[in-house]
């Protein structure tokens, strides 16, 4: 049996743990001290309910975040000083190029490991094969329903009550995106690192009233060729902000655990 950490107890993480692969468990949980009692409750006493990873005395096979990019900030470094394995679906929090560079120095110093999960995006395995024969551009489009941008910077750029058609209310680049919008803009930061980088990549975001999915476009041109992918997924339904596609993307990724060396 695989015992995984997960860090958060919200939507996405409830989600993951719902689904988790015959073969993984989850020994412990990270998240506010507001959620211990829950967790306990949840879980009849079997989870360990932690603050900080640092309390856990025994080696996780999987640390999964799907918390928030501050989870990120907060608890990263510290997984990976310890060695063990550190999946971030918060990709977002990566655009601090400072936490990056850290993040990097740790899993070289103490042999750990940073996976960046896929999130609500297919085709990152190509995108990072085509950066091996030169990437010309990248152009990420991101179009959500006005609920979906709720309690974010977007109600700052443009009145979601109002708009009437699908209208784009932000462009620019993906570290620009990821840090403006961090509960909506993961997917800019995960192309941006499997592609042209943070600055490089660019973002054009739009609100449809009439739509009731997370679409997403990416254009990609190199000396490869030329791509173009278009994902319409469904939000949670306990979350609007979040795919659901990219809570599976956290599931896949303990399934890998007990599917030994084989990778398909």
């Amino acid at each position: 049996m695989k015992k995984i950490m997960m860090i958060g107890y919200g939507a996405m993480a409830k989600e993951v743990l719902s689904r988790l692969p015959d073969g993984v468990s989850v020994g412990w949980i990270v998240a506010r001290a507001a959620h211990h009692a829950a967790i306990v409750s949840d879980f009849g006493g079997a989870v360990q309910a932690l603050t900080h990873p640092d309390r856990c005395a025994e080696r996780p096979d999987l640390v999964l975040e799907c918390a928030s990019q501050q989870a990120v900030a907060e608890f990263g470094e510290a997984v990976v000083m310890r060695g063990w394995p550190l999946a971030v679906i918060s990709t977002g929090a990566l655009a601090d190029a400072a936490l990056q560079q850290r993040l990097q120095q740790a899993c070289r110093l103490h042999h750990g490991q940073v996976i960046v999960l896929s999130g609500a995006v297919a085709g990152m395995d190509g995108l990072a094969s085509a950066r091996e024969g030169g990437l010309d551009s990248v152009t990420y489009q991101a179009c959500k329903s006005p609920a979906s941008w709720r309690g974010s910077m977007a109600e700052q750029l443009i009145d979601l009550d109002a708009v009437s058609e699908a209208q784009v209310f932000f462009e620019g680049s993906a570290r620009e995106a990821a840090q403006l919008f961090p509960a909506n803009a993961n997917v800019a930061a995960t192309i941006a690192l499997n592609g042209l980088g943070m600055d490089a990549t660019r973002v054009r975001l739009l609100v449809d009233p009439e739509t009731r999915r997370n679409t997403h476009r990416l254009q990609v041109c190199g000396n490869f060729g030329e791509f173009r992918i278009e994902l319409s997924g469904n939000p949670l339904a306990s979350n609007p902000k979040t795919s659901t596609l990219a809570a599976l993307s956290a599931v896949q990724a303990c399934r890998r655990l007990v599917d030994g060396g084989f990778i398909a």
